[in-house]
């Protein structure tokens, strides 16, 4: 989907020549190939923070937060080196595209940000069966500070990985299926410490 991408900077090919089809390793979608050498700009073979912080835009421009950059590189490099590799890259790139679509879905608005009463949409939709409180205070918490407080791209996908990660945590305690489960402190320390990414 060309222009549709969610990096930023520098189109492809701009560092030099693009490259041929015949080098895209197996597996690895064509367009998040190119990206990755767009922005693998060390040329190391592996994408670091800072290389990932510079290359994930908002619908607005604005470089991804520091706390979901963090958490896209913990989520795809298979190597535990703090880096990621152009096979889990790819992978990235295929995973924003699916949530961007969706933020888009919700977005009925088309301001490129999602507001409370987005949010509360969105995660019913979802299948979360959460008060309209509890959708305020994940507002407060993540949304950009100003009189009507919005999520970005990088913020919804944070709070969307979160909440799922923090949900198959609760299942896990939850065996009857009954909504609640009954745990000790420690154990709602392990699961949650666990569990953030």
């Amino acid at each position: 989907m060309p222009g549709s991408s969610p990096y930023g900077g520098h189109q492809p090919g701009h560092y030099g020549q693009g490259p041929s089809s015949g080098n895209i390793p197996p597996g690895v979608d064509p367009e998040a190939y190119t990206w990755f050498q767009t922005v693998d700009a060390d040329r190391s073979g592996n994408i670091t923070f800072k290389e990932l912080k510079q290359a994930l835009v908002n619908t607005n421009w604005s470089a991804f937060n520091d706390e979901t950059c963090v958490m896209m590189i913990n989520m795809f490099d298979k190597t535990g080196t703090g880096r990621m590799d152009v096979f889990g890259f790819s992978a990235l790139w295929r995973f924003i595209q699916q949530w961007k679509s969706m933020f888009q879905q919700y977005d009925r608005d088309q301001s490129g940000c999602i507001n409370h009463n987005e949010l509360y949409q969105a995660l019913s939709q979802m299948g979360y069966n959460l008060s309209p409180q509890f959708v305020q205070m994940v507002m407060s918490r993540y949304a950009q500070r100003s009189a009507n407080p919005t999520l970005q791209l990088d913020r919804f996908i944070q709070v969307c990985i979160q909440l799922q990660s923090m949900t198959e945590a609760f299942r896990e305690k939850d065996t009857s299926r009954s909504g609640t489960a009954r745990l000790s402190y420690e154990d709602f320390l392990t699961m949650t410490t666990t569990r953030l990414i």
